[in-house]
């Protein structure tokens, strides 16, 4: 799609008041320059823009909202533009894309009350580093840290790998900092563990994708910096088994059980084949994978559980093969086979993907039945399922058959969603558990939310946002 660029006077009237609020150097109209604002990762989605604005301050973000707000522009939030559902895309020539990299402030460290503040532009991997260095855990975890920001983070309920131990980003924040439609600063930076009064506005905001304000800063939670990680990565036959397993391993370790992703041999597979210096760590193939990590604030015994672990599952029947990190080199090397398994997909050609949901006793049945269900639609397809066992969040990804070609594969793309979705609805889940709505499940959305539900988050994006300009077209 080309970048279409308005011209008209009322536009680039906006865009003079624009660059008075932040400065010319911070407002891009150029198409070269405002390329990689408009493509999303995937590139599903490609979108137009007037302008990209940066603002440097919560001031400016609220200024620029009051100016959008009086002449009806669409406003587009961005941080780090990983999202994977297009929630950061602009739609129209019209938009203006906000983007927030340059509110880089961390505000306060307060180690007494485990919290930090933040502005929306950090880096997941920078507020983690700053956590470090006071000897704090931010325990959020993705594979985009390096480029993902605190506020496209807490905008989308980002989840991860480590959710089975401290949750998703909204268990994470205790406060925020939003600019609203209007141009208003809601200003909730408490620190406070507990205060009941009244709505938690907080959770109004988080997972929002910005159509209902702009989250400019946030009250992070920290925790104490774990003394000991084990990590494993371990051979099992079969989801079922690796379920057992998990119940085994919140038995003997409970709230030490901080990592638990499922992985197909296939996924390792893919990795062997196209990631030079990939290397297998166990002796031979298994049909299933787990990536196991304990974390404790005990120096010493923790080697031991995982041991007595892997014994007491050898004992039972539930591992065939187990491996376990002896330095830190080696545990990178297991974090990467589970890290590149997104990014090696791409080279075997098309690969249709979800992001759902299910109970965590449910797994093993429905990825019975979605292979089931694919494979007889669409014979030679090869599912490719791996992800957040710990937490039922499960990326069941579709490869495309060997030889098929790419653009009829992906022609089928709803289709397939249809029959993925079709599953989880049966088993009660969501077609998103981690990644949001934005445009690619807006339609989607009416078919498996509650009526009810649907008509109260409509109520509130029109009390909001009467003018639908934050982030129109995204969500609903």
């Amino acid at each position: 799609m080309t970048v279409k660029i308005l011209k008209q006077a009322s536009t680039a009237e906006t865009i003079a008041r624009l660059a008075a609020i932040v400065g010319e150097r911070h407002v891009l109209t150029g198409a070269a320059d405002m390329a990689g604002f408009l493509r999303e990762p995937r590139e599903l989605f490609v979108g137009e823009a007037a302008c990209v604005v940066k603002p440097g301050s919560t001031a400016e973000v609220a200024a620029i909202a009051r100016l959008c707000h009086e002449t009806s522009t669409p406003l587009v939030p961005q941080g780090g533009n990983t999202g994977l559902v297009g929630g950061q895309t602009s739609r129209t020539p019209d938009s203006i894309v906000l983007w927030l990299g340059r509110l880089q402030a961390v505000r306060e460290i307060d180690v007494s009350s485990n919290t930090m503040i933040v502005e929306a532009g950090v880096t997941l991997s920078r507020a983690q580093d700053e956590a470090s260095r006071v000897g704090r855990l931010f325990p959020l975890s993705l594979a985009s840290e390096g480029s993902c920001t605190i506020g496209g983070n807490l905008a989308t309920n980002a989840g991860g790998t480590a959710v089975i131990a401290y949750g998703g980003a909204r268990r994470l924040a205790n406060g925020l900092e939003v600019v609203l439609a209007d141009g208003r600063i809601l200003s909730n930076l408490s620190k406070l563990a507990k205060d009941n009064t009244g709505y938690d506005l907080n959770d109004l905001f988080i997972g929002s994708e910005g159509t209902l304000g702009i989250i400019t800063a946030a009250v992070l939670k920290l925790y104490p910096k774990p003394r000991a990680v084990e990590t494993a990565l371990i051979g099992l036959a079969s989801p079922a088994k690796a379920v057992a397993l998990l119940n085994l391993a919140l038995d003997h370790a409970g709230g030490e059980v901080t990592t638990f992703e499922l992985i197909p041999r296939i996924g390792l597979d893919f990795v062997f084949a196209h990631a030079p210096g990939a290397r297998d760590p166990l002796a031979r193939a298994h049909a299933w994978y787990v990536l196991l990590e304990l974390s404790s604030q005990s120096r010493q015994g923790l080697g031991e559980r995982l041991l007595d672990l892997l014994s007491a599952a050898a004992d039972q029947g539930l591992v065939e093969d187990a491996a376990i990190a002896a330095s830190e080199n080696q545990r990178a090397a297991f974090w990467r086979l589970r890290e590149l398994l997104p990014e090696v997909q791409k080279h075997e050609g098309g690969s249709i993907k979800h992001d759902v949901s299910v109970a965590i006793a449910d797994v093993p049945v429905f990825l019975n039945e979605v292979e089931r269900a694919v494979s007889a639609a669409m014979p030679g397809a090869r599912m490719v399922p791996f992800g957040h066992l710990g937490d039922g969040n499960i990326h069941c990804n579709v490869s495309q058959p060997i030889g098929a070609d790419k653009a009829v594969f992906l022609s089928r793309w709803d289709e397939i969603n249809s029959i993925v979705h079709g599953i989880v609805a049966q088993h009660h889940g969501s077609i998103s558990a981690e990644h949001g709505i934005g445009q690619l499940k807006r339609d989607l959305l009416p078919q498996v939310k509650d009526k009810v539900a649907m008509e109260v988050m409509r109520a509130l994006k029109a009390t909001l946002d009467p003018n639908n300009i934050l982030n129109p077209g995204k969500v609903l």
